[in-house]
């Protein structure tokens, strides 16, 4: 919904100083509930992109009129990801296997000493062309029955928020890496150059640690910007 309200801006040639929809006028556009609506505001508000006047409503920032393609702090699923920017990718399970955490798993994700994790090892491709690997790390308890009972071929987003572990935000790290010699030879991952391999935690709505996930991203393909301010 935050994303389908910037493009509503752009859309009608919005500019900064302009006052911004409200919680009831978003939800007479879009048809989402108030909850959504007011999520999405607030995540505009966070981004300094809307600032409230207090006894005025919401208006546009100078910040609007920045125009920034793929930005490191977007939060969203790496099938997410693929489709906007125009891929139709497979995903191919490589291994998912039950077993004790490593020590950054069980750090990141806040584990006690005798939980275990289930490590989901993917590769997305577009044909003949891999795109990102990935390895996601999620706590056992949050996967009800057998993990071969899972269809692991969607995002891990989706499943947990099926789980009621809605994702809202993330932290991460970013690496330029050559990729390990492991699965650069098991799944013929060598000479594509350097990857961008970004290590995440991402966070439910209650702020509780839930996905642990290590991205490998095609260094010749992806490109991410930022802005500063």
């Amino acid at each position: 919904m935050r994303d389908a309200l910037v493009e509503y801006f752009e859309r009608n040639g919005a500019k900064p100083g302009d006052r911004v929809l409200s919680e009831p006028e978003i939800v007479d556009q879009f048809g989402v509930g108030r909850s959504t609506a007011r999520e999405a505001l607030k995540l505009l508000e966070h981004d300094g992109i809307v600032e409230v006047r207090p006894g005025l409503g919401r208006y546009l920032t100078s910040l609007s009129a920045a125009k920034v393609n793929r930005p490191i702090t977007r939060f969203e699923s790496a099938t997410d990801m693929l489709r906007e920017l125009g891929y139709s990718p497979q995903t191919l399970v490589l291994s998912v296997e039950e077993d004790v955490p490593d020590l950054d798993e069980r750090e990141a994700l806040g584990l006690a000493d005798d939980e275990r994790v289930v490590r989901i090892e993917r590769l997305r491709s577009e044909g003949d062309s891999p795109l990102i690997y990935s390895v996601g790390t999620i706590a056992r308890s949050q996967v009800p029955g057998p993990i071969k009972h899972v269809d692991w071929t969607g995002s891990l987003t989706t499943f947990l928020k099926d789980q009621g572990r809605e994702l809202s935000f993330s932290t991460a790290a970013i690496h330029a890496v050559e990729m390990p010699e492991g699965p650069a030879a098991k799944y013929s991952l060598g000479g594509f150059g350097p990857w961008i391999y970004i290590t995440e935690t991402a966070y439910s709505i209650a702020g509780e640690p839930t996905l642990y996930a290590q991205d490998y991203h095609r260094g010749d393909i992806f490109s991410f910007n930022v802005l500063r301010r």
